[in-house]
């Protein structure tokens, strides 16, 4: 294979309005080596990132998922992004991506995950949501965490102890997934609260990087001293030469300055809980 080429955005960075605390954010995505069409779409828009895996081939995939984040855009003026406000997106979002199904044969349909920095008492949080098997990690002290949980069909498998996590990456419905953001029937987001500590790093990313890379894999990518845009081209490179069955897509942030640790607070699931 000739060289791999990646579209990505360089690092750049971004202030919170009368908060000490930058957020350093690069995006990148490749169609892989098998699809000709990228139907992942992305969004970097401080205090808000996205990434969205459209699903329908002929379908149009690729038109559902910008669809999501032509959705979110408007929230990259708030001053304060609230649950509501997400809440908002994702329901303008699963109406303009249902109404292609008057278009096309199939019922095109696309995943989300989301984070938006905000501010809790002084304290940065994510405020998280997604839809699928697109997912969010964190990254602090040596420790990658999963912060999302996919919906899909291994997943509940995984839930009811019929299946473990390393059996489940050669499942034949390993990409089949519970929930999607115009798929036929209306979907609930999960939401979640997470603290974004300085010196710790959000990844979001399409299962074209998961389903070619483990954890341990990215693990060891994101523990390099790398800045985000050198981290995303990386990851993304990774993947496609480990097979590039599908299309990957990655956003990486760093959260940089003096802010306050925040407090763990509990997730809630499905639905906005907190700001209610």
């Amino acid at each position: 294979m000739g060289q791999v080429r990646v579209n990505a955005t360089g690092a750049e960075s971004w202030a919170s309005p009368g908060h000490a605390t930058r957020l350093v954010h690069a995006a990148g995505t490749h169609p892989g080596r098998v699809r000709e069409v990228n139907e992942d779409s992305s969004l970097v828009a401080p205090p808000v990132f996205l990434v969205a895996d459209g699903m329908g081939g002929y379908a149009r995939g690729d038109v559902a998922s910008r669809l999501v984040v032509e959705s979110f855009e408007s929230l990259a003026s708030l001053h304060q992004v609230q649950p509501a406000d997400v809440e908002a997106a994702i329901a303008t979002a699963q109406t303009r991506v249902a109404s292609l199904a008057a278009e096309f044969s199939s019922a095109p349909g696309s995943t989300l995950v989301t984070a938006a920095y905000v501010l809790e008492d002084g304290r940065g949080y994510w405020l998280l949501a997604n839809i699928g098997d697109s997912r969010a990690y964190t990254y602090a002290g040596g420790v990658l965490e999963q912060i999302s949980k996919d919906h899909s069909v291994v997943q509940e498998l995984i839930d009811a102890g019929q299946l473990t996590r390393d059996q489940a990456i050669a499942h034949p419905e390993r990409h089949v997934v519970t929930r999607a953001i115009g798929a036929l029937t209306v979907s609930e987001a999960d939401f979640a609260l997470i603290p974004a500590e300085p010196g710790s790093r959000l990844l979001l990313c399409s299962d074209g990087l998961t389903s070619e890379l483990s954890d341990t894999a990215i693990l060891h990518i994101l523990s390099e001293d790398m800045a985000p845009d050198r981290t995303v081209l990386t990851l993304v490179d990774a993947a496609v030469a480990a097979g590039g069955h599908d299309n990957v897509t990655v956003v990486v942030v760093d959260v940089e300055g003096a802010g306050a640790t925040a407090p763990a607070v509990e997730r809630t699931a499905p639905g906005p809980q907190e700001g209610r």
